[in-house]
């Protein structure tokens, strides 16, 4: 009976030390849980991005940073102490934004279905930003199967660095910005079809949108080498918001997030660089068309191309206004088309 009672304290010990591991945002509002909490560094590196739970792990934030920035919904939300991350649950104030309206236009259902709305994506290199571009983009949509017909993109920016090593044995040092993507809104419209064996589903209900998020990875056990390089640990996070308690139609439909990450290196370095891609798209518009055409350019990522300054929308989501906070001229933006 002794041991038992020693077994059994020893476990509610290291539950409560696994515990103690992971810190917890949540809205001071609501309670509910706050995925998609970005944690920056004081020298602008990413040291944590919160999963569905609202979760990160403790062990990313760092006594040498002294002080952090944390961003929701592409906004600055609170500037944090090192000793304010020893609570296991941190309440914050997430409605710093307004939930934008999604206009409908042309109602009356049509053969296609057009999603209108803004987008930013940017590569990290070892938590620190490398690229970054934003703009505004349509996707079209088939109205009787609810699959992606085309992606057009209409106006965009591109940052990257100013000046990259580019040294083929340094992959640290290399530019990613052709890594740079747009959203992928392939199955938004049949959530179902994500439900395979190999991918990981949560749901979360909130008080003001519903959530699924869509895990999976490989080479997890091992590498993979090719032409010198190694690759580990590829991870793909999906993150899409609906109406609360919807159906999750496309008419449902208010956000997508999604994280690529991918451990690299040459087979000359001693330690993999961390290399994570973040997407996002956030629908402004909604409308029924029988004509699949509309305006779009070419997505060319040497290049800007725009013709007004959309990114001076109090609405859009101008992530580069905080990572040029950070680098100042470090990120250098495309010479624009237009």
């Amino acid at each position: 009976m002794k041991t038992k009672f020693v077994l059994y304290s020893l476990f509610i010990f290291l539950f409560s030390c696994i515990q103690a591991q992971t810190i917890t945002f949540v809205s001071e509002k609501t309670n509910q849980p706050l995925p998609r909490v970005s944690v920056f560094g004081k020298d602008g590196n990413i040291l944590a991005y919160s999963d569905i739970d609202g979760k990160i792990d403790k062990q990313a934030i760092s006594p040498v940073q002294e002080n952090f920035q944390l961003v929701y919904n592409n906004f600055p939300v609170a500037t944090l102490s090192y000793s304010d991350f020893d609570q296991p649950v941190i309440k914050l104030n997430d409605q710093v934004k307004e939930i934008e309206t999604i206009i409908i236009k042309n109602s009356k259902p049509a053969k296609y279905i057009f999603i209108k709305g803004n987008f930013n994506a940017y590569v990290t290199v070892n938590n620190k930003v490398n690229s970054y571009a934003d703009g505004i983009v349509t996707y079209i949509f088939d109205n009787k199967t609810k699959r992606l017909k085309s992606t057009n993109v209409e106006q965009y920016r591109v940052f990257r660095i100013a000046e990259p090593k580019n040294e083929k044995k340094e992959t640290s040092s290399w530019d990613y910005g052709n890594s740079l993507q747009i959203p992928k809104l392939k199955n938004v419209g049949n959530p179902e079809e994500y439900k395979t064996k190999r991918n990981l589903i949560k749901e979360l209900k909130g008080d003001r949108k519903d959530q699924i998020e869509v895990t999976d990875g490989i080479l997890k056990e091992k590498e993979f080498s090719f032409f010198g390089y190694r690759f580990y640990d590829i991870k793909n996070i999906l993150n899409m918001s609906f109406e609360k308690g919807s159906e999750k139609t496309l008419k449902d439909f208010l956000e997508y997030n999604e994280l690529i990450f991918v451990k690299l290196k040459h087979k000359s370095e001693s330690n993999y660089n961390q290399i994570t891609v973040y997407t996002n798209f956030y629908p402004t518009e909604f409308s029924f068309n029988n004509d699949n055409d509309t305006e779009k350019v070419k997505f060319d990522k040497d290049t800007s191309n725009y013709k007004t300054p959309y990114w001076k929308e109090p609405s859009f989501p101008n992530m580069q206004t905080i990572f040029s906070s950070f680098f100042k001229g470090n990120l250098q933006e495309k010479q624009n088309k237009k």
